[in-house]
């Protein structure tokens, strides 16, 4: 029996259900495997009427013929849910035989994914589990309190998910303590906090002496759960209270028609910009821009374990971040590297802008000392990369001297006949907005 090389061992399969094009955490986790020297295939759901694969950043993307829901109801959550996961249970099995992956890494939600990954498990493929939200917190918090067969159930899918997986990450520390308290080993599990690839700006400093404007931006999914009418609510104040004051708001969800509402209704229109969702690598043009970030999730048991994806984005970006006092908000940021506000409390909310407004030293001294945050949870001191080269690697290092290397595998799209250079970011180009323009389209 031959041994296999190295160089086919960092094969990688990953799957989510998810937009990834816009999927800051997933694109990361990828593209960073793709600078350490693996060979990366992405299961996701297709965004236009027909199933397409492309090679995005380095990135293998293959769409199944299921679509994203983001909408509220449960039913059809749960039907697209079992759609997309007996279509990626098909995709994953045929890749894995024809690539013969050797991880294959799920990101929740929901954990049932993991399941698509069944038949490779069997012959001895590892499997990581990536929680980026925890389930029973997140399904009370979008649908209420569940009943004891609910949770029950919801338990139990937690248990068996987190069983099947060799590997389970969750994206931060107080996160990983609420699943350890629900029986799942300690040494399955680690935590990967969310680090965007993106670089200070030196037009950061020019920000603060132009005072004709004063912009504050908040970006990524839209729901009442994570305050965006909060914000509204406080931006119909602040208009009041900080000449030129702006609110840019990026983004698509489930909240944008009530959002579009509220924004009428209080006749905020020349104050609030909102703009298409911006692909993840497209980003820091949009939000570098901006005087201050804003994070408003209301309190619920989702959000007490949330390290919200944006904030992190504002802290690596140099942008003084304002943000409620939840729990691990808090774990890992002190009143010298973010401004907090009592979460739900529109005037709290108001009074820490004003606040960080009228101090621009304040606000330089604040994105400095929130740097120590990049510093502590940087990828290069484990993480990610430490995770895959145990999974990987672990057991093979003492081979690599006597192995006789494959050739270089065919491009899985070569071998379809699809063109593996598709481009896709000229399909992306409608997702750049005109600053100017305060009533852009979104769409998702």
């Amino acid at each position: 029996m031959q041994t296999r090389s190295k160089e086919s061992l960092k094969r990688i399969g990953m799957i989510a259900y998810t937009n990834y094009v816009g999927d800051g955490r997933v694109r990361l986790e990828a593209e960073s495997l793709v600078q350490w020297g693996y060979e990366v295939y992405f299961l996701v759901p297709k965004t236009e009427d027909t199933p397409r694969q492309y090679a995005l950043a380095g990135v293998n993307v293959i769409e199944v013929n299921a679509q994203e829901y983001g909408g509220r109801k449960k039913f059809v959550y749960l039907l697209s849910y079992i759609v997309f996961m007996t279509l990626a249970l098909i995709a994953c099995t045929r890749l894995y035989f024809r690539r013969r992956l050797s991880v294959i890494h799920v990101h929740n939600m929901p954990n049932v994914l993991v399941f698509a990954t069944i038949i490779p498990r069997l012959f001895g493929c590892r499997i990581i589990l990536d929680l980026h939200d925890t389930i029973i917190e997140t399904y009370e918090a979008k649908f209420g309190k569940s009943s004891k067969i609910v949770l029950f159930l919801l338990r139990l899918e937690e248990r068996v998910c987190c069983a099947i997986a060799d590997k389970i990450i969750c994206v931060n520390q107080v996160q990983r303590d609420v699943v350890l308290s629900r029986g799942v080993p300690a040494e399955k599990v680690s935590t990967v906090v969310t680090m965007p690839r993106f670089t200070f700006s030196d037009s950061r400093s020019v920000l603060d002496s132009n005072r004709s404007r004063f912009r504050m931006v908040n970006h990524g999914t839209l729901s009442k759960r994570l305050g965006n009418d909060l914000i509204i609510d406080a931006a119909a104040k602040l208009v009041h209270e900080i000449p030129g004051f702006e609110l840019h708001i990026i983004g698509a969800g489930d909240g944008l028609p009530e959002i579009e509402s509220k924004i009428k209704s209080l006749g905020l229109e020349q104050h609030i910009y909102l703009h298409p969702v911006v692909p993840w690598d497209q980003l820091p043009a949009q939000l570098q821009t901006m005087d201050v970030g804003i994070v408003a999730n209301r309190v619920n048991v989702a959000t007490e374990l949330m390290l919200p994806s944006k904030l992190i984005d504002y802290v690596v970006l140099g942008i003084p971040a304002i943000v409620p006092r939840l729990k691990a908000i808090q774990y890992y940021f002190s009143d010298e590297m973010v401004t907090f506000f009592t979460p739900e409390d529109v005037d709290s909310m108001v009074a820490a802008t004003i606040s960080l407004y009228r101090d621009a030293a304040r606000r330089r001294k604040q994105a400095e000392s929130a740097k120590e945050f990049v510093r502590q949870n940087s990828w290069e001191r484990g993480g990610l990369k430490k995770i895959y080269d145990q999974l990987v690697f672990g057991e093979q290092n003492a081979q690599y001297s006597t192995v006789v290397e494959d050739p270089a595998p065919p491009s899985l799209f070569q071998e379809n006949g699809i063109n593996d250079a598709v481009s896709h970011h000229a399909s992306l180009t409608g997702l750049h907005t005109d600053v100017q323009t305060n009533r852009s389209s979104l769409s998702r």
